[in-house]
């Protein structure tokens, strides 16, 4: 059972929301002053508050009510309040609003919609505990993970990210390929490094190679070295290749789409037998190479047009992980772009909003450029949206739903079946509740 407290100095307020809420299931708390609702606080478990804004018969200025309510909010930073008066200025309720307070209701209340309102903020005050005890579990599991292996400085917090990353440290230990697949910018890199971190090779060498930046006819000579003289322009001295580099560690080929088929035999080759010649040369070589190969492009489709052989693909894809694109694991958007700060800077919250708001097709790699760029381009420790070049998406940040700014009509049918709960009729909205309460103020819209 829910409980409520009721704050108002005049008893027969009391008595009346005590009757109201406890013949409609709630357990009631009240309090007659300030002073008596932190003590009521201090000692029990509260749900949700309504407050008076007014506690002495000669006042007016509800900064009683305002000071209960900041006292209330550094203790539960997350309590539902509903501010209740005859008096307090609408000026008022909405600073209160804009820190935090759930809802505003004057004196008369409306018996039905006070019920409406408790009931939906409790349910929505339940589901944000419950949602916030998950993510204190999954960060307990995180923790356990960066504690027992080295992730490379990776910040994250979706359950998208940690299922990558629990699948690579599990992984990293066993000798075997492992290929990894998502967009470009994504953090494919990141987890190849984290494998090898954590790997039996983890002292060896670790070689990146962007296939896709090598000419294909240099691509032989580049993974498997080259004789002197063994092509056109080529050194007067012999010339070890990425492999030989390698040698005892790690190779790591990322845009491995891109190789041609003639490098995908020879790499087939190597991952079989661990055997291989230079460019030129008759002589075979032999290394122990961890191969890890990351790609953005399907390589199902490449089998089936010819451009991607089906052995290579087995002989690679012993171990698949995948890296999400950054739109669909929105969790990890403000703690990674925070882990991009330089120290001397801190984001704005329109700034935080704006970066939520973003689609980030480039992934961690554009979110990661924009944070560099704000640093530069901040006039002080704070940065704001337009330093982060998203001028536009900030804007729109307060309308997450497509950037569709809404209507009269929207404003007001959201209102409607929301019974007028500002919280509720926001969410519905996909705005916070001072963005609501502006366009109400904008549309001539009145709280019922």
């Amino acid at each position: 059972m829910s409980t409520v407290l009721v704050v108002d100095d005049n008893t027969a307020v009391c008595t009346a929301l005590d009757l109201l809420f406890s013949i409609h299931g709630l357990k009631v708390r009240v309090a007659e002053s300030p002073e008596q609702a932190l003590a009521v606080l201090d000692e029990s478990a509260i749900d949700l508050v309504v407050q008076d804004m007014n506690f002495r018969r000669d006042t007016t200025s509800g900064e009683e009510g305002v000071e209960l309510f900041r006292a209330i909010r550094s203790r539960e930073p997350d309590m539902p309040i509903i501010l209740l008066t005859a008096w307090t200025s609408v000026e008022t309720a909405v600073t209160l609003m804009k820190e935090g307070a759930a809802d505003y209701l004057g004196k008369p209340w409306d018996d039905r919609k006070l019920l409406t309102t408790v009931h939906n903020l409790l349910r929505l005050h339940a589901a944000t505990r419950e949602n916030k005890r998950l993510v204190s579990a999954r960060r307990v599991v995180r923790q356990k993970v960066a504690g027992a292996f080295d992730l490379c400085g990776l910040v994250y917090e979706s359950d998208a990210m940690h299922e990558t990353v629990s699948l690579a440290t599990r992984v990293a230990r066993a000798d075997v390929p492992v290929l990894i697949t998502g967009p470009n910018g994504a953090g494919k890199e990141k987890i190849a490094e984290i494998i090898q971190a954590n790997s039996s090779v983890a002292d060896g060498p670790f070689i990146r190679v962007n296939v896709g930046a090598l000419p294909a006819e240099l691509m032989s000579a580049e993974l498997f070295g080259a004789e002197p003289g063994a092509y056109t322009g080529a050194s007067n001295k012999a010339r070890p290749g990425r492999f030989e580099a390698a040698d005892g560690g790690t190779l790591f080929l990322d845009e491995l789409g891109t190789l041609s088929l003639e490098g995908q035999v020879k790499l087939l080759r190597v991952l079989q037998t661990g055997q291989f010649e230079r460019l030129g040369s008759t002589q075979t070589r032999h290394v122990i190479v961890r191969v890890i190969s990351a790609t953005n492009a399907d390589l199902r489709a490449g089998i089936k047009a010819g451009s991607f052989r089906e052995d290579l693909y087995y002989r690679l894809n012993v171990i698949e992980l995948n890296v999400p694109p950054l739109a669909s694991r929105r969790d990890d958007v403000l703690p990674t772009a925070r882990a991009f700060l330089d120290g001397a800077h801190r984001f704005s919250a329109e700034a935080e909003r704006a970066l939520l708001a973003h689609s980030w097709p480039g992934n961690v790699r554009e979110l990661q450029n924009s944070v560099r760029r704000a640093c530069i381009l901040a006039s002080g420790e704070e940065i704001q949206p337009a330093d982060l070049g998203l001028q536009k998406l900030a804007a729109a940040a307060e309308v997450p739903n497509g950037g569709v700014e809404p209507d009269r009509e929207s404003v007001q049918r959201a209102l409607d079946a929301a019974n007028g709960v500002i919280a509720i009729a926001a969410r519905e909205l996909g705005l916070s509740r001072q963005a609501l309460y502006r366009r109400m103020e904008k549309f001539g819209l009145a709280q019922a």
